[in-house]
C-alpha cells in the first residue's frame, strides 16, 4: 500500500497548471483528508485493531500506548450533551412562558388606577446628539395627562456636539418652569454616568426615565407610576414598540423580536411573579430603594440589569406594563444593529460576572425568582455555547466515532437545536404576532432566521471581548445607537 505522502500524483487533486490559491485549497484539502485517515485509523486501533484492507498511515508513538482517542471522543460527547441539556432547558423555558401567555392567568395589578393623589415626579431624557428626535419626546411629555404641577421634565444632555443644545433651550423658553435642562459639558462616559449625575435635577421620589428617540403617549406617565402606589415596588417597565417598523427589512424582523419579548416574554414572567426585567427606558425607579441598594451604578454597560438585580437581590419587586405602551426607533442598518447588540450583551454579562453567585446564594429569593433570574443572566451565554456544541458535533462527525452513544449525540443535538431549541423563541414571536393581531407578520418568521444567525456571532464576538476587557483591564466604550428621524423643524 502507498503511503499517503506517495499518492500525490495519483489523486488528481493538483497539476503543474494550478494557481496558486488554488494549490492553497488542495492543500487544506490533503491536509483534511489525511487527518480523517488518521483519527480513523487511531480510532479503530483504539477499539480493538485496523481491518486488513485499510491504508497504513503511520501512527505516532503516543497512540500505541493506549486508548486515548477513545476516550476523547467520550469527552467531547459528554461535553456535547451538556450543551444540549441547556438548550433543551431554555426551550422549555420559551415554550412554558409562551403557553403562560396564551392560556394563564394575566395579571395587569396596577392598570385601572386612574384617579389618585399623584406623586411628584421627575422624568429624565437620556440624549446625546438627539437633534432629529429630542423635540418629539419633549413635546409629547409636555402634552401629558400627569399633573403639570408635580412633574419636572429634565433632558439630559450629555456632552453633545450637534444641534441638541440649541432645541432643548428653545423648548425651555417656549414652556418656562416646565423644562429643566441639564447640559453636562464632561465627565465620565455614557448613560449610566450622564443619569447618576443629573440626579442632582431630582424632584421626588420617583423617576421616569426616557431614551431621547421614545416618543411616549398621552397616558404612559400615570400608568407608569400607579405601580409605585405598592411600598414594595423599586422598578416599573413599560413595553417598547417600534415606530419604524416599514423602514426595511431589519426594522421588520426587530419589530417581530419586540414583539416577542415584551408581548410574551415579558408578560408571562409577570404572570408567573418571576422576574421582569427594567429596561432602562419606558420605565422608572424608585430612588429611596435604589438608595438603600447602593446608589446608581455608572460602571456598566447595562445600568437597567444592574439596577433590576440589585433590587430583587435586596427584597424590591419590579413590575412590567404590557399595557404601557411607547414608540421607539429600532437600526435601520446591520452595523448599528450589531453594535447595539454587542452593548447589551457585554453589558449584561457584565451584571451576570457581579451578581451571578449572590442571585444563586441569596436566602430572600423564592426558588422560582432564582431559577428565573439565573436563566436571565445567562441568556447572553448561550450563543458561544451554541456555537461551542456545533464544533462538538462537527468534531465527532469527522472523526467517525463509533459507539452508539456518539452516533446518536450529532442527531440529537440537530434536533434540539433546529426544532426544540431555536424555533422555541421563534414561537414566542409568532404568538406575540397573533395576540397582537397582525398575522400578516408571520410571513416574515423564516427570515428572523437571518437575525438569529447574526446576533449568534455578534453576541460570540462580545463574550471574548468582554473577557478580553477584564484580562488587558482595557475602557468600558459606550457605541450610541445611530438615529434616523429628521430634525424636527419645531
Amino acid at each position: 500500500m502507498k503511503h499517503l505522502s506517495q499518492m500525490r500524483g495519483s489523486t488528481g487533486l493538483c497539476h503543474p497548471g494550478t494557481s496558486r490559491p488554488g494549490r492553497t485549497v488542495v492543500r487544506i484539502g490533503r491536509a483534511l483528508m489525511a487527518a480523517g485517515l488518521f483519527a480513523r485509523q487511531a480510532l479503530a486501533w483504539a477499539q480493538g485493531g485496523l481491518p486488513p484492507e485499510a491504508p497504513i498511515v503511520p501512527l505516532p508513538a503516543v497512540l500505541v500506548q493506549g486508548s486515548w482517542p477513545h476516550a476523547l471522543m467520550a469527552v467531547v460527547a459528554t461535553l456535547l450533551f451538556g450543551v444540549i441539556v441547556v438548550m433543551v432547558v431554555y426551550a422549555l423555558r420559551h415554550t412554558v412562558l409562551t403557553l403562560n401567555r396564551l392560556f394563564g392567568t394575566q395579571r395587569h395589578p396596577y392598570l385601572d388606577i386612574d384617579i389618585a393623589d399623584w406623586p411628584q415626579i421627575t422624568v429624565l431624557i437620556a440624549a446625546h446628539n438627539e437633534e432629529a428626535v429630542i423635540a418629539g419626546c419633549l413635546g409629547a411629555l409636555i402634552n401629558s395627562n400627569y399633573p403639570a404641577a408635580r412633574i419636572k421634565i429634565v433632558p439630559v444632555n450629555d456632552r453633545s456636539t450637534d444641534g441638541t443644545e440649541a432645541i432643548v433651550d428653545d423648548w425651555v423658553r417656549r414652556y418656562p418652569g416646565r423644562i429643566t435642562p441639564f447640559h453636562r459639558r464632561g465627565g465620565k462616559a455614557g448613560k449610566a454616568a450622564a443619569l447618576k449625575d443629573a440626579l442632582t435635577y431630582v424632584e421626588g421620589d420617583i423617576v421616569i426615565i426616557f431614551d431621547a428617540d421614545y416618543v411616549p403617549g398621552r397616558g404612559l406617565l400615570k400608568q407608569l407610576v400607579a405601580p409605585f402606589f405598592d411600598p414594595e415596588v423599586g422598578a416599573v417597565m413599560g413595553r417598547v414598540v417600534p415606530v419604524n417598523t416599514g423602514a426595511n427589512l431589519l426594522t421588520r424582523l426587530l419589530d417581530l423580536e419586540r414583539a416577542g419579548g415584551y408581548q410574551v416574554d415579558q408578560q408571562a414572567r409577570m404572570n408567573l411573579r418571576l422576574v421582569p426585567q427594567y429596561g432602562g427606558t419606558v420605565g422608572g425607579v424608585r430612588l429611596s430603594a435604589v438608595a438603600a441598594v447602593g446608589g446608581w451604578n455608572d460602571n456598566t454597560l447595562a445600568e437597567d440589569t444592574d439596577i433590576t438585580y440589585r433590587l430583587l437581590l435586596n427584597g424590591w419587586k419590579t413590575v412590567y406594563t404590557n399595557r404601557s405602551e411607547c414608540y421607539e426607533e429600532v437600526p435601520e442598518d446591520w452595523a448599528v444593529r450589531i453594535k447595539q447588540v454587542k452593548r447589551w450583551s457585554k453589558g449584561h454579562n457584565q451584571v451576570l460576572l457581579r451578581y451571578g453567585y449572590r442571585f444563586a446564594t441569596s436566602p430572600y429569593l423564592s426558588t422560582r425568582e432564582r431559577v428565573d433570574g439565573l436563566l436571565l443572566l445567562f441568556v447572553f451565554t448561550l450563543p458561544p455555547l451554541l456555537l461551542f456544541g456545533w464544533v462538538l458535533a462537527m468534531g465527532l462527525y469527522l472523526f467517525n466515532a463509533g459507539t452508539l452513544l456518539t452516533e446518536l449525540i450529532p442527531v440529537f443535538a440537530l434536533m434540539a437545536y433546529a426544532t426544540v431549541g431555536n424555533f422555541a423563541a421563534f414561537f414566542e414571536m409568532a404568538m406575540a404576532v397573533m395576540l397582537d393581531g397582525n398575522r400578516r407578520r408571520l410571513r416574515l418568521l423564516p427570515m428572523s432566521l437571518l437575525g438569529f444567525v447574526v446576533s449568534l456571532f455578534s453576541i460570540s464576538s462580545s463574550v471574548f471581548s468582554l473577557l478580553l476587557d477584564h484580562l488587558l483591564r482595557r475602557e468600558m466604550v459606550w457605541d450610541k445607537t445611530v438615529r434616523y428621524r429628521k430634525p424636527s423643524i419645531e
